[in-house]
């Protein structure tokens, strides 16, 4: 398979800028021994020392290998070639290789979120949920996104009640200002959808409470009191 590379500055592509994400959040609104024995066990631990160093070896060259080869997967996907991007493109890897043949790798890792993304974009959620659940970071603002994504797919599927658990894990990681109220207006029409009203009130009072300087307050209050009368 051909190595072509183009040079450039790549852009993150996921993770939007906030305001950018309280329209759309707006729109949507209105989408883890003896002797022996002892000789054994030593054995064992060398074996396993030995066997972990060989194994970090080969995967720190194999990531390299990985990134290597997703460089043109990520250009097909900031130019929009999604296909090419999800698929290859005949010379370059796409990222469904990436994530068979780089197993383990960050890389891999890297290409499920991107993958799911994608199927996401086609309207493929089943393809998409299964990516992006196989994705994983202890970054505050990636991982969040990443469960917001499973919680928008479980959305178009109608499957309400799922859709409010992951958009909980993305609120309840690492909470901060710019997203988490984002979080907790999607679980709270989620919850609605769900028939839990009294969950999504909740989450509309978290926004109110937690989180007063967001620009999503004003309607936070209005759907806790509408959600309020109803349940009187």
């Amino acid at each position: 398979m051909s190595k072509k590379r183009k040079e450039g500055q790549l852009k993150p592509t996921m993770i939007e800028d906030p305001d950018v994400i309280v329209d759309k959040a707006e729109v949507f609104f209105s989408n883890t021994r003896n002797k022996n024995i002892t000789l054994i066990l030593g054995g064992v631990i060398i074996l396993a020392v030995v066997g972990f160093f060989l194994y970090s070896g080969q995967v720190d060259s194999k990531n390299k290998e990985a990134n290597e080869e997703m460089f043109q997967a990520i250009y097909n996907y900031e130019a929009d070639s999604l296909a090419k991007a999800l698929n290859g493109d005949g010379f370059n890897y796409g990222f469904i290789q990436i994530i068979n043949e780089y197993s383990g790798t960050e890389a891999a890792n890297l290409a499920n979120l991107y993958a799911g993304n994608i199927y996401m974009n086609l309207g493929d959620f089943p393809s998409a949920l299964r990516h992006l659940k196989e994705f994983s970071s202890s970054d505050y603002v990636v991982q969040a996104r990443a469960y917001s994504l499973i919680g928008d797919s479980h959305m178009e599927l109608a499957e309400y009640a799922e859709a409010a658990s992951y958009y909980e894990k993305a609120a309840e990681y690492k909470p901060n200002a710019s997203y988490t109220p984002i979080y907790l207006q999607k679980l709270a029409l989620a919850s609605e959808k769900a028939g839990d009203y009294s969950g999504a009130a909740e989450a509309y009072g978290t926004i109110i409470e937690d989180y007063f300087s967001s620009a999503l307050v004003q309607e936070a209050k209005k759907q806790k009191a509408r959600l309020e009368s109803l349940s009187q």
